[in-house]
């Protein structure tokens, strides 16, 4: 038996008997639309999120996270600690992180965020200043992905994990970022629509950091608005400007770094976030 059961195990040929044998798993997560299966596992005093993928387009998403992991770090963005192999796939082994995240969809169900009970109503409803205490977060966060040389790729709600009672934003599931910039040589980049630059969706584009702009433009369009219809927003006429241009359809009118969106998104704050 290793010394740590999930931290210095090398490989493993059936995930999930071999977690129930060495701790309780007290979550599981099935229906992943990503095809992966996901654990919350308790081992002696410590809670861990076992996340693993037994196809080829699963594995190779979490073959990823490790070179993600390992160039990025920042303490918004939820940490691996370790992974190894299962029977046709990979296992990572995160932190358990308390909080929701924003959007879960699954296979047999997506939708909800206009619930007044689901986790992206109830973030829309705290106040302003909270709110943007969480997306200062995640600017900071893309300061730290832009400086290690990574784009953001399927960067949605439901990267997004809230802690309600600490009010503490944290980032997870950045399987899909990649160094950049790339050429897309597939019709289109994975990822929710309502997020994605256009040139995410054309074959033969140059994905950069003017890629991952666009996307953070969305993230805070999308959630200092009180409704889905964007027709609701909370921010100020400063800070959609910031956004607009963010989110311009033509890479070169947008913001040339996060570092250029997150000082002028600051400026239009006027010191709230």
């Amino acid at each position: 038996m290793p010394t740590h059961p999930l931290l210095d195990v090398a490989s493993v040929e059936r995930l999930e008997p071999y977690l129930e044998g060495v701790g309780n798993i007290f979550r599981a997560f099935r229906e992943q639309d990503s095809g992966c299966v996901s654990y919350g596992v308790a081992v002696g005093g410590e809670r861990w999120f076992v996340k693993s993928a037994a196809t080829p387009t699963g594995a190779t998403s979490l073959g990823r996270a490790l070179g993600v992991h390992g160039a990025v770090q920042h303490p918004a963005i939820v940490p691996l600690r370790h992974h190894f192999k299962i029977q046709g796939g990979l296992a990572l082994i995160y932190p358990w992180v308390d909080g929701e995240v924003l959007y879960h969809p699954t296979v047999s169900r997506h939708g909800g965020r206009s619930d007044p009970t689901s986790p992206m109503a109830r973030f829309r409803n705290l106040p302003v200043a909270d709110i943007l205490r969480s997306l200062n977060a995640i600017l900071d966060a893309h300061l730290a992905v832009e400086q290690a040389g990574f784009v953001a790729v399927d960067l949605y709600d439901g990267c997004l994990l809230h802690d309600f009672e600490a009010q503490r934003m944290a980032l997870c599931d950045l399987d899909e970022y990649r160094p950049g910039p790339f050429i897309l040589e597939a019709d289109r980049l994975p990822g929710s629509r309502r997020f994605m630059a256009p040139e995410e969706f054309s074959k033969g584009s140059t994905i950069d950091i003017r890629t991952t702009v666009f996307v953070l433009g969305r993230v805070l369009r999308l959630l200092l608005d009180a409704g889905d219809d964007e027709r609701k927003w909370r921010g100020s006429s400063s800070q959609l400007k910031v956004i607009e241009r963010a989110t311009a359809s033509d890479p070169a009118d947008r913001f040339a770094s996060v570092e250029g969106l997150a000082r002028a998104w600051r400026g239009a704050c006027s010191g709230h976030c």
